[in-house]
């Protein structure tokens, strides 16, 4: 995947290394050539530029890239502003580091769906999700099992846990289902979010836009979500 990341502290400095390592052609994006100098050796290309000037992005691929990370963590506003520009100029996945509970809020609003807290998630395990398009979360239990958030197959939709005899065919326990309701915002807006629906049943049905929780052995999970691609 082609991958832009504007801020390369930290967080996304090791998310551009780990991105790069796993076979993706990263642009690493920074204002400060300090930051440039330390990554550009470990990466595809990088870039000394201001972010929130839109002239600048003349000559950043934006509109050929699949995912976009803001991954700005020194200035809350440089990081909206970010983020707008790219919504507008692109139609690429954006994926917002947050930096406070008011700055979630502002993301959720522009329709950002993807939110990343850095104290929360390392940029390894990030980039597991980036490079498995249909992973939504995994959480490993130990070496062996882990319990993985994975989109439903279109295949799957309007049929029953029990028509499509999951268990059986994938070797995976479906522990719950993600199902998109609408909410509002704080700031009166209507978002997106994923609730549970519980435990499943046999008469469990489907819908589109569904996201299995599964859990199974490691290697099953990596084997449905190669079929998922």
């Amino acid at each position: 995947m082609k991958i832009i990341i504007f801020g390369l502290g930290n967080f996304g400095a090791s998310l551009a290394v780990n991105l790069t390592e796993t076979g993706n052609e990263v642009i690493g994006v920074d204002n400060n050539m300090d930051k440039i100098n330390l990554i550009k050796d470990r990466i595809a290309h990088s870039i000394c530029m201001d972010a929130t000037n839109e002239l600048a992005y003349n000559n950043l691929p934006v509109k050929e890239t699949d995912i976009v990370v803001i991954a700005i963590g020194e200035n809350e506003g440089a990081a909206i502003i970010t983020t707008a520009i790219v919504k507008k100029l692109s139609t690429a996945k954006i994926i917002g580091r947050s930096l406070s509970p008011i700055h979630d809020t502002v993301l959720m609003a522009m329709g950002i769906d993807t939110i990343v807290h850095p104290e929360q998630e390392s940029a390894e395990r990030l980039t597991k999700k980036l490079n498995v398009k249909s992973m939504v979360e995994n959480f490993d239990l130990d070496k062996n099992y882990s319990v993985s958030e994975i989109t439903a197959l279109p295949e799957m939709i309007g049929k029953s846990l029990f028509d499509l005899s999951f268990r059986n065919k994938y070797d995976l326990t479906i522990v719950t289902i993600l199902r998109k309701r609408q909410r509002n915002t704080l700031i009166g807006t209507k978002t997106m979010v994923n609730e549970s629906i519980g435990l499943p049943n046999k008469d469990t049905v489907i819908q589109e836009g569904d996201i299995l929780v599964v859990f199974g052995s490691n290697p099953d999970i990596k084997r449905f979500c190669k079929i998922n691609k």
